[in-house]
């Protein structure tokens, strides 16, 4: 109950977001926001993130089981979109959001809330993972007739998140100390990382039009990311003998409702972004039914 109450509280910025563009409209401009949060503050969660914890073999080796039930899960949902949908921009977006969710902004609060801030070393490589698939697949299957794959390496690149990864952890690997005072700002900042993105979430849901949802690829993107995705998740993280504790971590990023940055990049390249807005409202308040039992059913394979 309690890390229901968790996810619940979370949820509060998302309304705050909602309601300040409701109530301020063109007032607020979402993409100032989005350009603080991308290249200032994620940076500072990522590696406040990564410096939490020793790096391990369990480090490592967590982000390559998240990718191995990524890939599979691309797979299978490669082949069976075609039977599913007709339309190449609806097969575009339930491949991709289906499989990029909210392990950021979302998933590391929950790790936090269940495990404390050792898990937070453990949600942030695995939300750099997602990152990467974000603008290599994502890219490719939102804009496949606009942008090249080796465009889309380009623009990873230039995201900071990636470098200040790499810092982290070569401050992590040669156990680099950093004074509690400088520690202290970048927990704050990194807090404030997550509420703006959150806030972010909330004013694009603020311009959502809800007369015209495609609930066919509402519903099925949405079971995929929050029932099918998390059992894949599972089966994998038991027969690759991941630590149970970090099995759970990972499942439960999986778990997440479909992030914020389907949206950005569908409104990118013009692939019904309001459509897509949708869906990541309807996972997000279908998570929050979901997750209960989900955690039920990790306790019983990891305990």
């Amino acid at each position: 109950m309690s890390v229901l109450l968790s996810v619940i509280a979370i949820y509060f910025f998302i309304i705050i977001g909602y309601f300040v563009k409701k109530i301020f409209n063109d007032d607020i401009n979402e993409k100032t926001l989005i350009l603080i949060s991308i290249y200032f503050l994620q940076p500072i969660l990522t590696f406040w993130g990564l410096t939490r914890q020793k790096i391990d073999f369990n480090l490592i080796y967590t982000p390559f089981v998240y990718f191995i039930t990524i890939s599979i899960a691309l797979i299978i949902l490669y082949f069976s979109s075609k039977v599913i949908f007709d339309d190449e921009k609806d097969r575009s977006i339930f491949i991709t959001t289906s499989l990029i969710g909210n392990t950021g902004n979302l998933g590391i609060p929950l790790g936090i809330a269940l495990f404390g801030e050792e898990s937070v070393a453990y949600t942030s490589i695995i939300n750099i993972a997602n990152i990467f698939f974000i603008y290599t697949v994502g890219i490719y299957f939102y804009a496949k007739n606009q942008f090249t794959f080796k465009e889309s390496i380009i623009t990873m690149i230039k995201i900071p998140i990636l470098w200040f990864a790499i810092i982290a952890l070569i401050f992590n690997y040669f156990n680099f100390s950093i004074h509690p005072q400088i520690d202290h700002a970048l927990e704050m900042g990194s807090y404030a990382a997550i509420v703006i993105q959150l806030i972010i979430f909330g004013i694009f849901l603020a311009k959502v039009n809800f007369k015209k949802p495609n609930y066919k690829l509402s519903i099925t993107t949405s079971s995929i990311k929050l029932f099918a995705l998390p059992m894949l998740g599972i089966v994998v993280s038991f027969f690759m003998g991941l630590d149970p504790m970090i099995a759970t971590i990972l499942i439960i990023s999986l778990s997440t409702p479909l992030a914020v940055n389907n949206v950005n990049i569908a409104a990118l390249y013009n692939v019904r972004p309001y459509a897509v807005t949708h869906i990541v409202l309807f996972s997000t308040l279908l998570f929050l039914v979901v997750f209960y039992f989900d955690l039920q059913i990790v306790q019983k394979v990891f305990g």
